[in-house]
């Protein structure tokens, strides 16, 4: 080992990290900044791809209110360490994460190498100044990096539970039936074998077949849910460029695949995973009606989903949120997303304001959710307006 020395013959000091943020709020900031904000997600473990450059300026693009993007960063020694994107919500500063109803995760980027002093310089870094002004962000995992940054916040800070996700272990099928009852599990192995002995043919899609595939997956969808009631956003054409501009830099970047199926020479499902360092998850799906009669179409897709996910090193396959009977019957973990509130100054009027919204609307959820699904539905889309 060398030991660098000055003139004098003494050892010569470090260099002092030089540490600089800034608060970006060009509309087109998040596209100007895609090379080292993905960058910046490689070296941040619990990054998920609704933080990679390409999803995030895409819903932007379709979603965003000009002149409301604003995107937080921070430098040591000139290397983006720290990263939010925010929008503006509602006239008097408060801000909330980008996404809406449409992510499962919400995140900043913090560089694992430093991540406690990028998060507090990006605490430091929040345009929270005046005591009406708040952070609201939602499903946020319990193992993302912002949780540092909320502890870092020096002024009033608030957690509260969000939507409940769900987890399965990344493990061959006949493993991952063992979960099963006695009973389930053999007529889920019975369904398995019917699967292989169909001949269902699956491909991988290329990133550029991503605009034709999603274009299949949509119309799959609607078929699919057409007698049940699809979600209104999904029927948009702001959608639909949002999921395919995301889905092809995705794709493209390996953070996302998507899978078409055939049966018969028929096009019968298209599936679409997110692949992040700790989990993959399905994000949406398509199949035709007409296979739910032949095929069990949830150990389909599992079943391939498990094999990408195991190919590529991936521990933990999550069913993201909601508890649709068809996740159910496959036993899996239960793990709930979190929803950060931040508000400066000891007292914080806002912060506290926000807090007691965020239990009514809990509190109203729980009604729409078992008693008015369309009215939900309704609000949902209104939200992400």
């Amino acid at each position: 080992m060398t030991t660098e020395l000055t003139s004098a013959g003494l050892p010569a000091r470090a260099a002092v990290p030089v540490w600089t943020t800034e608060v970006r709020r060009q509309d087109d900031a998040l596209e100007r900044l895609t090379g080292e904000w993905d960058a910046l997600a490689a070296r941040c473990g619990s990054a998920t791809s609704f933080q990679a450059a390409g999803w995030l300026a895409s819903w932007w693009r379709q979603y965003g209110r000009p002149g409301g993007l604003v995107v937080v960063l921070v430098r040591r020694d000139g290397r983006l360490v720290g990263a939010a994107a925010l929008r503006r919500r509602g006239p008097f500063g408060g801000l909330t994460n980008l996404g809406g109803g449409l992510v499962d995760f919400t995140d900043v980027l913090l560089d694992d190498d430093c991540a406690d002093r990028a998060a507090a310089e990006l605490a430091a870094a929040l345009p929270l100044r005046r005591p009406w002004h708040s952070l609201d962000l939602r499903e946020v995992h319990p193992d993302a990096a912002v949780h540092r940054v909320h502890r870092a916040w020096p002024g009033r800070r608030y957690r509260f539970d969000d939507s409940l996700c769900q987890y399965l272990p990344a493990v061959p099928m006949e493993e991952l039936l063992k979960r099963l009852p006695g009973k389930t599990a053999q007529r889920s192995r019975v369904k398995q074998r019917k699967i292989a002995e169909a001949g269902v043919v699956v491909r991988a899609t290329a990133p550029e077949e991503v605009p034709e595939a999603v274009r299949e997956l949509l119309r799959l969808h609607f078929l699919q849910w057409q007698d049940r009631g699809v979600t209104p956003e999904h029927r948009t054409e702001r959608f639909a460029a949002h999921l395919t501009d995301s889905t092809a830099a995705l794709v493209g970047s390996g953070r996302a695949a998507m899978h078409r199926y055939w049966l018969d020479g028929e096009l019968v499902a298209v599936n679409l995973l997110v692949l992040c360092p700790a989990f993959g998850g399905l994000y949406m799906y398509g199949a035709h009606p007409g296979l739910r009669e032949r095929l069990d179409i949830a150990g389909l897709l599992f079943g391939v989903a498990l094999d990408e996910v195991r190919e590529a090193g991936i521990p933990v396959l999550s069913l993201l949120r909601g508890q649709e009977p068809y996740k159910q019957r496959w036993r899996p973990d239960q793990l709930s997303n979190q929803r950060l509130v931040l508000g400066p100054g000891r007292l914080a009027p806002a912060a506290v304001v926000r807090a007691l919204r965020v239990r009514g609307r809990r509190a109203v959820v729980g009604v729409l959710r078992s008693r008015l699904p369309r009215l939900k539905a309704a609000l949902v889309a209104r939200r992400l307006r």
